[in-house]
């Protein structure tokens, strides 16, 4: 009698084989999506940072065309290159200038559109 109870417990029925290989199918098409998703999130972060590091770039080229503008704009600065040129150029005192404002007649020419 002992051996008959024995006998069935041992035995795996086919169903328990087919939920078996089911279930490792599906875990290692689980595994491999994360792989593959991982990889892509590794990539994307990648190129962001390249993106940024892009950004950065500019930013310090941006700051030094304006540093290089301001060099050349100031004033003084401009003042000792024209005397190291020996230009004959030279500041016109303020009461000198006016102001000129164009005529209505060129404003008004000027917003229309031309053919």
């Amino acid at each position: 009698m002992n051996r008959r109870r024995q006998d069935k417990s041992a035995r795996v029925s086919p169903m328990v084989f087919a939920a078996l290989i089911l279930g490792g199918a599906v875990t290692a098409l689980g595994g491999i999506t994360h792989v593959y998703f991982r990889n892509c999130q590794i990539k994307t972060a990648r190129e962001i940072d390249a993106v940024e590091r892009r950004i950065e770039r500019h930013q310090l080229e941006i700051r030094t065309v304006q540093m290089r503008k301001d060099q050349i704009m100031n004033l003084f600065a401009m003042k000792k290159n024209l005397e190291e040129l020996g230009t004959d150029l030279r500041p016109i005192p303020s009461g000198v200038s006016e102001k000129v404002l164009p005529d209505e007649t060129t404003v008004a020419s000027s917003s229309e559109p031309s053919l």
